[in-house]
């Protein structure tokens, strides 16, 4: 194994909330035991407009019993969730003392305020000017979240967003170790967030077939690698990690979870919503994570695989995970952690990730859940069933993310 470039990154909180838990124990321990997220929509707009997809992965816990009346009015649900992981990460981390010209932000998010927007707009139709909300446009901004938690921590060295839909968290992590190696900042808080589950989102993720249909199995529609898969389930909610050297948090005297070894990106330049099919950009993103983080494909032990449970998008990622791992494609042990939380779009990546760390961490592989009949056109070692050990010693995981408009991010995470 060759040198690591650069001073190492390593991850020293962790916070979420989401589907299956409102915080990393909650989180863990659901996704250990196969519980699914996915559940009914009790609103009345899925009558109302007659929607074709009635259920969703929403999050487990009500913003509201954490966060103050103030903030449930002047937050966007998407900085809301934000909020919740941030603060549960920033605690984890044991709240760093960092000059605040030294401590940054990057959190991205796919589709912004959605729900701010819309309804912001439903009010002007119906009420007038005068009656939309003074703090509409800061609420329904994509950079929101980012500059919530900039506020909430003191951070001056920046609050960014990158929008690079569902590969968007994923991508913050990778501009957090970026600016911390640059010498912008000694700790980054990163992640991603999102909160689109909205008739309007619906019902166009559902024009373009890719939501699954099962109303009647909610709990079973999110099926990654089945041959009866049918589109993904939407999900919403956030996860935040604190990044630093591993100089500064031993130095500190902080708790460390595990090394972020590096990123590796690339784009398809294909189609705005379809993969490349034969995966060549997202294995080059996987080839330029491993060669970063001065590994080979001999050295990998496991994959967070994107498996959103489209028919075409799982072929996809098979074919750039053989391109990638070549005679090791029996070897390493995948799981598609969506297949229990849904898809959390901008949210995804870091959501992924932060289960990619914690799989380092126990050395536990989640089961995926909901694939019985394993495509015969995707022959992966998908952990199913149970929990899988991984070996002991070093451990290094790859954690795909891959967005609409051919981005590719991923994040090979190593064992300290």
């Amino acid at each position: 194994m060759t040198t690591h470039r650069g001073p190492r990154i390593v991850v020293t909180g962790l916070g979420t909330t989401n589907p299956v838990g409102g915080n990393i124990t909650e989180t863990w321990d659901a996704v250990l035991a196969g519980e699914s997220g996915a559940r009914p929509l009790p609103q009345e707009w899925v009558d109302t407009y007659e929607l074709p997809v009635t259920f969703a992965a929403n999050i487990k816990h009500d913003p509201a019993e954490t966060l103050s009346k103030v903030e449930m009015r002047r937050l966007d649900p998407s900085s809301q969730y934000a909020m919740i992981a941030a603060r549960e990460a920033w605690a984890d981390a044991g709240k760093p003392d960092v000059e605040p010209e030294r401590l940054a932000v990057a959190c991205g998010s796919g589709i912004g305020g959605v729900w701010t927007l819309l309804n912001a707009w439903d009010t002007l139709r119906e009420k007038g000017p005068r009656r939309v909300f003074p703090l509409t446009v800061p609420m329904l901004m994509p950079n929101g979240p980012s500059a919530a938690i900039s506020l909430e921590v003191g951070a001056r060295a920046g609050a960014h967003t990158p929008v690079s839909a569902c590969s968007s968290g994923a991508e913050a992590m990778g501009y957090a170790a970026e600016m911390i190696r640059g010498g912008r900042a000694d700790v980054v808080v990163a992640g991603g967030t999102e909160a689109a589950i909205h008739p309007m989102p619906i019902a166009g993720f559902a024009a373009m077939q890719a939501l699954s249909k099962r109303n009647d199995d909610p709990q079973g529609a999110s099926r990654p690698y089945d041959v009866d898969r049918d589109g993904f389930v939407l999900g919403e909610g956030a996860a935040v990690l604190v990044l630093e050297t591993l100089e500064h948090a031993q130095a500190r005297g902080a708790k460390i979870y595990a090394e972020l070894a590096s990123v590796g990106m690339s784009a398809d330049a294909h189609h705005i919503t379809a993969p490349e099919p034969e995966g060549a950009g997202a294995s080059r993103a996987m080839l330029e994570a491993l060669e970063r983080a001065g590994a080979t494909v001999q050295d990998l032990a496991h994959i967070n695989a994107h498996a959103t449970s489209t028919p075409v998008g799982d072929i996809a990622e098979f074919n750039a995970i053989k391109r990638a791992l070549g005679d090791r494609l029996d070897e390493v042990s995948v799981t598609a952690s969506k297949s229990m939380t849904g898809h959390l779009l901008g949210a995804a990546g870091a959501l992924e990730a932060v289960l990619t760390i914690l799989t380092v961490q126990h050395r536990q592989v989640p089961a995926t859940i909901n694939l019985d009949h394993q495509d015969p056109d995707i022959p992966l070692d998908v952990v199913t069933g149970k929990p899988r050990d991984l070996p002991a010693g070093d451990v290094l995981a790859l954690n795909n993310s891959f967005g609409f408009g051919g981005h590719n991010v991923c994040l090979a995470i190593r064992s300290v």
